[in-house]
């Protein structure tokens, strides 16, 4: 029996507040036959639970459509209102043209679409004075950085603390007549904004309304809050941050980046059950004042001073006649959207590993992992004593926290007690990538039981998991999984810690692959690809990081590249033609641009808005190789043509793909005459530069081997080490793999010493460093100018992990996304096991793979409604399940060909073994 499962609606499940016009359905097939394919399916959708039942008045009918489709099938009914809840169902008819049952029914709730549905305004609240400053400074004076930049540091902490400000607070009180029916809240800030409702906090995700550029687009949430209303007396109430929108930004300092003054924007939607309507919105009635949270800075830290809190501010019934009115700003709802995808929450709690008592009053709190969020603490003690947590990702040669790399951020916490009892606290509106905690001030004896680890990330639910033999690989794995959870925090970020925190699109792309496969990042990444077209210029440069505050020029090679190659990755893992056919007209004005300053098909003019210099980075981070400039660009103008000419191609652009095509071909001969020597070295001779030209197509044919061979020779001359940096490093593997050294590809994925990925595992890594020599055993720490220990870059060896040494791969056209999947692994007897599980957008995926004794076991499993090209390693002779590959017989397997060291067949839906003799 085939079973319907795990509905969504752009990508999420039972979305509440969506403002797609036409969004589309997804659903996946559970079937224990093999073969088991989709030949049909029909969708019902209607205005309410009980018509969907009973299949009358509905809003769309799809009828029987013939398609193995299962993904991204859009609604197709009349055009949706604002509020309006929808609900759907889907059946499927299969292979054998059996029709199963419905699905369980879904829904999804559209929300404001019309400007004129807004009927709140701004509330801007009265500046308040200076908040008190009782922190311990903590920056000191490092070897290898200029007392200059440490007076710079100490500069931008002292203007922090002369600007910060109590977090204001706005409440209003309302009446809630009887027989409520539902009831929802639409809510913004400019600014970050904690909503709650008689006292109860309203959703579970954090910083809301999250980070776009706010000058262009600017979310609200859609919040259900029936079950938090009484008949009577409520109360509203909001606390603002200063978030992204005016707190500190960046290593510059710099504040007030989108506005002044933080501002809230409200609307309380009540319906009745005999059709009346109420609204409560944001106007010049509410009241404000500030309380205990005297600031909130998303790198310097908060302090909470819980004395000042003034107990049922929230609720109804709260004297308020000390309290100040807002001031009102008219609303232009032009730049609101609603949120797209989930909002930061809370995913793990941590319990410390360790504490230590540096001195009396002082603990080092360790929590055996790197990780991005808070900490919970619970005290007792008297009025007045302030707790300060200090945060930091690794420690001094004597033990104690180190800091200095965090360079202008504070991460710093304080809690003043209000006396008279058990307190917890959580911070508001900050968070901090660290794993040690020192706690000062603690009264009493600090156990596990008092302090805990919270932490967050933008909500991308696991999609991959690899487990091998090696307990060194199984560490590489838990690192880059945990640095892509403490990076994808509302935009993919470069790190957590320090003063940056920034958007970099190098970073993104290198990543973007390894990313799909750890977790379902489509909707993520689908909400940022949208800053990304909002941060192009009018003549169509794409910038560095996005949203863009700090560099407005164009974007250095394999940076900006990224406009187009995060939309191809996507599609890729998603098949998401409609976003491709979104971002199409951003990618061909990126790449027209560069074509217009650069005829011959040389990247030399509109490099860092025209020139050298500190924003041309590449090979960002190589280790004792240095890359020609010239070879990155070039090799990444080829890349992104390429890109474009396949992007043109499934969104049946031929004439435009055509065009690329010509345009790659141009760069190509450019590349080989600039670059390349007869004897297949390329300019600088570094491992970048010749896994750039293998991969991307720039090597001449006849050259391939020579190249690659040059390659390996360099790898062996360090030692059998690597020196790729952030641009290389993703490449690396695939073209050592995809030439026939996969001896060697493996060689470097499990070296542990440096550099390598083991040698930072070997000194306790539990996260991606940013530098292959942030910390060596002969130098110590690299200089705290920039040296993150939670940086996901290097951690873009995943994708290798998964496409190659499992083999999980997808075929790019006409049907991506899995739904044609290329099974074919590179496995090595240097890893004796190996089984990965992908959940793809059409379901689970494994490959696991074992060396016993004379016989490789490899086990398969596809989701119903798929196919793979599959490649047993077999050299010739081997046989394979006892047969000869040609001969073998077994339903659901196909064979396709015989090559030099596999047998490939096609292969349907369902579980299956090959077993090869060697």
């Amino acid at each position: 029996m085939t079973r319907i499962v795990a509905l969504r609606c752009e990508y999420a499940q039972n979305p509440l507040g969506i403002d797609c016009e036409y969004p589309r359905f997804y659903w996946r097939l559970e079937s224990s036959q093999r073969g088991t394919r989709q030949s049909a399916y029909q969708i019902l959708v209607a205005s309410s639970p009980e018509a969907l039942a009973e299949r009358t008045s509905l809003l769309w009918d799809s009828g029987k459509v013939h398609s193995e489709h299962s993904t991204h099938i859009a609604y197709a009914g009349p055009s949706l209102q604002s509020r309006q809840r929808v609900w759907w169902q889907v059946r499927i008819w299969d292979e054998q043209g059996q029709i199963s049952d419905y699905s369980e029914p879904a829904w999804w709730e559209m929300g404001l679409l019309q400007r004129d549905d807004w009927r709140g305004q701004w509330m801007v609240v009265p500046e308040p004075e200076q908040a008190a400053a009782h922190f311990s400074p903590h920056l000191a004076q490092q070897s290898g950085v200029l007392a200059e930049e440490i007076e710079r540091w100490q500069y931008i902490q002292a203007e922090f603390d002369e600007k910060a400000r109590p977090c204001p607070m706005v409440r209003k009180e309302f009446r809630v007549g009887a027989g409520l029916k539902q009831a929802r809240v639409y809510a913004t800030a400019r600014g970050l904004y904690l909503l709650s409702l008689n006292g109860q906090r309203v959703g579970d995700d954090y910083f809301r309304p999250g980070w776009t550029d706010y000058h262009q687009r600017l979310q609200y949430q859609t919040y259900d809050v029936t079950s938090l209303l009484v008949p009577g007396e409520n109360a509203l109430g909001v606390i603002l941050g200063d978030g992204w929108y005016r707190g500190v930004m960046s290593w510059l300092g710099q504040r007030n980046f989108y506005g002044q003054a933080v501002q809230a924007l409200v609307q309380l939607e009540l319906e009745y059950s005999d059709g009346s309507r109420e609204v409560v919105v944001s106007d010049e009635s509410w009241k404000t004042a500030t309380g205990a949270l005297q600031y909130s800075d998303m790198l310097m830290g908060e302090a909470y001073d819980a004395r000042l809190e003034q107990p049922g501010w929230n609720q109804a019934g709260f004297d308020e006649a000390h309290w100040q009115a807002v001031t009102i700003q008219p609303l232009d709802a032009t730049l609101l959207v609603a949120q797209y995808g989930p909002g930061v929450q809370k995913v793990a709690e941590l319990t410390p590993q360790q504490i230590r008592e540096l001195q009396p009053g002082t603990y080092l709190v360790d929590l055996g992992q790197n990780m991005v969020g808070w900490m919970r603490l619970r005290v007792t003690g008297p009025a007045g004593t302030t707790v300060q947590l200090r945060f930091g990702e690794m420690l001094q040669s004597d033990g104690t926290l180190y800091t200095e790399n965090l360079r202008t951020a504070r991460a710093t916490d304080l809690y003043t007690l209000k006396g008279g009892g058990e307190e917890v606290y959580e911070p508001h509106f900050t968070f901090h990538g660290f794993r040690y905690v020192e706690v000062t001030g603690y009264p009493g004896q600090l156990t596990n039981e008092h302090i805990t680890g919270i932490v967050v990330q933008t909500p991308t639910p696991p999609t991959g998991s690899l487990l091998s033999s090696n307990a060194m690989l199984n560490q590489l794995v838990h690192n880059i999984e945990w640095g892509q959870r403490g990076n994808f925090l509302e935009v993919p970020t470069d790190c957590p810690q320090r003063d940056e925190r920034l958007g970099w699109m190098g970073d993104a792309q290198i990543f973007a692959r390894t990313a799909t496969y750890n977790a379902d990042v489509a909707a993520f990444f689908t909400r940022w690809l949208s800053d990304v077209a909002d941060a192009q210029s009018p003549e169509g440069w794409l910038p560095n990081i996005v949203p863009s505050i700090i560099d407005p020029k164009a974007g250095a090679p394999a940076w900006a590249d990224a406009g187009i190659i995060v939309p191809w990755t996507l599609y890729l893992a998603y098949g998401d033609t409609r976003l491709l056919a979104r971002q199409y007209t951003s990618m061909t004005r990126w790449l027209e641009f560069l074509v217009e300053a650069n005829p011959d098909g040389r990247w030399r003019k509109r490099r860092n808005g025209g020139g050298e210099g500190q924003w041309d980075f590449g090979d960002w981070l190589s280790i004792e190789a240095e890359t020609p400039k010239d070879v990155v660009a070039d090799a990444f103008f080829a890349h992104s043509a390429a890109l474009l000419a396949k992007i043109a191609r499934v969104l049946g652009r031929e004439d435009d793909a055509m065009r690329y095509d010509k345009l790659f071909a141009r760069i190509q001969t450019a590349f080989q005459t600039s670059h390349i020597t007869s004897d297949g070295r390329v300019a600088g001779e570094t491992q970048t530069g010749y896994v750039l030209a293998l991969r991307f197509g720039l090597m001449p044919e006849a050259l391939r081997p020579i190249a690659a061979q040059h390659l390996v020779e360099d790898i062996q001359r360090r030692g059998g080490h690597l020196s790729t940096g952030f641009v290389g490093v993703a490449h690396l593997l695939p073209a050592l793999t995809e030439n026939g050294r996969v001896d060697v590809a493996y060689q470097l994925l499990l070296k542990d010493t440096f550099p390598s990925w083991g040698y930072s595992i070997r000194h306790g890594a539990t996260t991606i460093w940013e530098r292959w020599d942030g910390w060596t055993a002969e130098k110590g720490f690299q200089t705290p100018l920039m040296n993150s220990f939670n940086h996901y870059s290097f951690g873009s060896v995943g994708e290798w992990l998964y496409r190659y040494a499992a083999g999980i791969e997808t075929q790019e056209m006409p049907e991506a996304a899995f739904k044609q999947s290329i099974l074919r692994p590179f496995p090595d007897p240097s890893l004796q096991r190996l089984r990965a599980v992908y959940d793809s957008i059409h379901g689970r995926i494994v490959s696991a793979w074992a060396y016993e004794e004379s016989t490789f076991t490899w086990q398969i499993e596809l989701p119903p409604n798929t196919t793979a090209a599959v490649y047993v390693p077999a050299a010739p002779g081997a046989l394979i399940n006892g047969q000869e590959a040609q001969v073998l017989r077994e339903e659901g397997i196909t064979f396709v060909r015989r090559e030099e060291n596999a047998a490939v067949y096609t292969v349907q839906a369902g579980h299956y073994q090959f077993m090869v003799s060697m």
